[in-house]
């Protein structure tokens, strides 16, 4: 896989921590954290489709290099 845009990495990141934020919430709060975490995961999905179908590379590659590029930055412990 080619390089990846950091845009696509941006996006992926924003999901996981809309994600993550839905732990421990109920009712009210947990329909509110899950919609925006649907929002920004939607915004993703999109972003992938679209630089799949302009670079002509294959979604699932593309996808997955993504959420490779995303989990190997968070397990660096330089990071954060």
């Amino acid at each position: 896989m080619a390089d990846i845009p950091d845009e696509l990495i941006r996006l992926e990141r924003s999901a996981e921590e809309e994600r993550a934020r839905l732990a421990g919430l109920t009712g009210d709060e947990y329909d509110e954290q899950w919609r925006r975490w649907r929002t920004a995961s939607e915004a993703v999905q999109a972003a992938i489709t679209a630089h799949a179908e302009a670079t002509e590379a294959s979604r699932y590659e593309v996808e997955q290099a993504v959420k490779c590029a995303v989990r190997h930055a968070q397990e660096d412990p330089a990071v954060e």
